[in-house]
């Protein structure tokens, strides 16, 4: 598992101390997205579909705060958009680390080498930097020549100066087990501390449609993936009954409280990949008033195919405190490769009327 000791200690205790507090509903990771303006538009991005009032909006640094507060989270992930477009981006994150939150600034390095100065090396900051596989990959992924060798030299000189550095993959369709694998060594040979890995989520508001990978595919892959792992040394950054679920082995519901999410609108309902369910004022009036047993694989399409880490880590996580013997054994022998799947989830979708949008923003009706 690709996260120092310290961030591992500092998360056990906070998880230890939701138990012992009998909290029932508690974050994991906040997903702190302050905007959605991109410098580049990927194929498979439901983030950038909006008019340009609301791309030009940002989160401001005293909102960041606040919404770092009032979660509570130990870990804060900052996607996008792209954070590095924040003018009080340096700041955001400087006030993250005062109040000892690890930090994951998710970049696809385009602005990196740029803005790296503006940037102190700390064990709270890691660079999350965005790579979906080798040059053609990639660079096919993000619709842009050129991307791939800007971000690697980015990489390089971000862990030159002494920063944490992580790799973000989005695996999408028409993957080849053995080329993630050779993208995986790649990542390590760089040096990177480890690399999160998971399907792309089939976003309504996607450019493409035909990009998203489903299904026993998905597992089929992974499998694939980590039989070849099995004679390597990654180090990934995902709990080890997560990356069994993707191997298709466990059988999970979504978390979506476990990774809220603060953008521009407010907190958004129920997860960082639903879009246009509506908005809460406050983190307690998510918590409170969201209908959580609207989503789900099993309770709505718009989650049917969803195995995306922000929805499921938590649900790991919560099984590894609750079976830790389980989690300890899969960790010390990797995800099972062969044999039976669990079966896949049979939807039971309930008859929901759309939440009402004007200029694809959703509206808050009282």
């Amino acid at each position: 598992m690709g996260v120092p000791l310290r961030q591992q200690l500092t998360v056990a205790s906070y998880l230890m101390k939701q138990k012992l507090t009998g909290v029932k509903k508690y974050p994991l990771v906040l997903m702190l997205e302050p905007l959605f303006r991109c410098n580049l538009a990927c194929a498979g991005c439901g983030k950038i579909d909006y008019p340009d009032e609301i791309l030009d909006k940002r989160l401001s640094f005293e909102e960041c705060m606040q919404a770092v507060d009032e979660c509570g989270a130990p870990m804060v992930s900052i996607p996008g958009g792209e954070p590095l477009i924040h003018k009080e981006m340096p700041q955001i994150v400087a006030g993250i680390i005062a109040r000892k939150k690890f930090v994951y600034l998710c970049t696809n390095a385009l602005l990196l080498k740029k803005r790296i100065d503006d940037y102190k090396p700390s064990p709270y900051l890691t660079f999350s930097i965005h790579l979906d596989g080798m040059q053609d990959r990639h660079d096919a992924s993000v619709c842009q020549d050129g991307v791939f060798d800007r971000a690697v030299e980015a990489i390089k000189l971000a862990l030159g100066k002494g920063f944490r550095v992580t790799v973000n993959c989005t695996l999408f369709q028409g993957e080849k087990a053995h080329e993630v694998a050779e993208f995986l060594d790649y990542c390590m040979e760089l040096g990177v501390e480890g690399v999160t890995i998971a399907p792309g989520f089939s976003y309504e508001h996607a450019p493409r449609q035909d990009v998203f990978i489903k299904g026993t595919a998905v597992k089929e892959l992974f499998r694939g993936i980590f039989k070849i792992g099995k004679k390597r040394n990654w180090k990934l950054n995902h709990s080890s009954l997560y990356l069994d679920f993707l191997a298709g082995n466990q059988s999970y519901d979504c978390t979506p409280w476990g990774n809220p999410t603060r953008n521009v609108f407010g907190w958004q309902k129920p997860c960082y990949l639903l879009s246009d369910e509506g908005y809460a004022n406050s983190f307690k009036e998510l918590i409170d008033t969201t209908a959580w047993g609207k989503y789900g694989t099993v309770n709505n399409p718009k989650c049917a195919s969803c195995m995306a880490h922000c929805g499921y880590e938590a649900t790991a996580v919560e099984d590894m405190l609750k079976h830790p013997l389980k989690g300890l054994l899969t960790s010390i022998r990797g995800p099972r490769t062969e044999g039976d799947m669990v079966p896949e989830p049979i939807p039971q979708y309930v008859d929901e009327k759309p939440l009402p949008v004007f200029a694809g923003i959703p509206i808050r009706v009282e």
